[in-house]
């Protein structure tokens, strides 16, 4: 994605601004949005992924956690 993002950069200001400036700038503001979208669907987290229920490392507050609630942990 991030490759798409440069060369539609490069090909805005190199290429396209010679026949149309809004076409570049159309180009630019798109290659703009890619880079926040790369980095929501690569940290994307799947219905499956419990991450909340992960232990932090700290015994007790995971002792404290689990108490509240009403599980065991091995």
């Amino acid at each position: 994605m991030m490759g798409i993002c440069v060369t539609l950069f490069v090909l805005a200001w190199g290429v396209v601004r010679l026949w149309s400036v809004p076409a570049a700038v159309g180009m630019c503001l798109f290659a703009m949005v890619i880079p926040p979208v790369a980095a929501m669907v690569a940290n994307r987290r799947g219905p499956e992924d419990r991450w909340w229920d992960d232990p932090s490392g700290d015994p007790k507050s995971d002792e404290w956690w689990d108490e509240l609630d009403g599980k065991k942990r091995h």
